[in-house]
């Protein structure tokens, strides 16, 4: 799992090589007026579609929709899908219901994209297009360089067809210093994760906006390497229900990179620290938070969209050394396998 995560700047510089496959794929969906978008994945996959929809959101206009998939393998459904551009996203690309769906979704009439590592799948031959992560072959069960790989494709893409729109090229231009930013995430001192978390058996993980792409994956990885019933929710929504559950010690994960959704959670942090939860917050060192000195420092990347893929990629590391605090092998999960086939 450390191995393959630390890897992860590597991998997007093999991505940034392959600029010119995206550009020209981001030229033809460019050239189309799309009303929406559909995503098709699971697990840490379906985080990255979720940051992939933060992204097109904001930079295209364009809303995203994730698609149950049994709605299609299950229920039969027939989907008016004609005219419409759907995504998927895995890393193996053997998954059958997620290879069936698309395939319906294309019988239908929808424009059909691929972000997958293995590019001789059945997922990529299923859609039209294929776009590879660059990730090469992957081992650990618990996904860390795909899932990074998802999330800078999916700014790759959104960059291109941004710019191919004459939309501007800030996203775009910002990408090439991913590589650079992930190593110095990847050095970032989180030890402080460790003592907090080691004990705990439940707890939150909150974000917002592209962040909340980023929660969702931290608290997939704390259940699967590290055994601890994690929940992730955004900073917004936990306020509906969740915190009543947040009491004195109670641990809370809180991802706070920069843009318009940081000054909610940290308020939200300072409002749970005072109640007595065990707060961890995530945000650039420097950060005005009330409990003091960030413990969980973040590295900004050369755009504020582009800080959850650095947050990632330091949480991965500190997750492995958790999990090993906890007396568990995060390369070896009990109950899990690396490609799980659902129907």
């Amino acid at each position: 799992m450390l191995e393959e995560a630390l890897s992860a700047p590597a991998v997007v510089a093999a991505q940034l090589a392959d600029a010119p496959r995206v550009a020209a794929l981001a030229a033809q969906l460019a050239a189309h007026d799309w009303p929406a978008l559909l995503t098709v994945a699971r697990g840490s996959s379906d985080h990255a579609a979720s940051y992939f929809a933060a992204l097109a959101t904001r930079r295209l206009g364009v809303p995203v929709a994730s698609l149950p998939m049994s709605t299609v393998t299950l229920n039969d459904g027939a989907l008016r899908v004609a005219g419409q551009l759907a995504l998927a996203f895995s890393q193996s690309g053997r998954s059958p219901d997620l290879v069936e769906t698309m395939q319906a979704l294309r019988a239908g009439g929808a424009a059909t994209v691929a972000l997958v590592n293995a590019p001789a799948s059945p997922l990529a031959q299923a859609c039209a297009h294929a776009l590879p992560l660059h990730a090469g072959p992957e081992h650990s069960v618990a996904a860390t360089k795909s899932y990074i790989a998802m999330l800078s494709l999916s700014a790759l893409l959104v960059g291109h067809i941004e710019a191919a729109r004459g939309g501007g090229r800030v996203l775009l231009d910002a990408c090439a210093g991913l590589p650079a930013a992930l190593a110095a995430a990847a050095a970032q001192d989180w030890s402080a994760l460790v003592p907090a978390l080691r004990d705990a058996q439940r707890m939150m993980v909150l974000g917002r906006g592209a962040g909340l792409a980023i929660a969702q994956e931290a608290a997939l990885k704390l259940k699967e390497t590290a055994g601890i019933q994690a929940e992730a929710f955004s900073g917004a929504e936990v306020r509906h229900g969740p915190m009543e559950l947040i009491g004195s010690g109670y641990p809370l994960l809180v991802f706070a990179p920069r843009g318009p959704e940081q000054a909610g959670l940290l308020a939200l942090a300072a409002e749970m620290r005072a109640r007595g939860a065990r707060v961890l917050l995530a945000a650039p060192a420097g950060t005005n938070d009330a409990g003091g000195p960030v413990a969980l420092p973040l590295v900004p990347a050369d755009a504020p969209l582009l800080d959850p893929v650095c947050a990632i990629q330091s949480f991965y590391v500190a997750a492995h050394a958790l999990a090993l605090a906890r007396g568990r092998n995060p390369d070896q999960p009990q109950y899990l396998r690396k490609v799980t086939e659902t129907r």
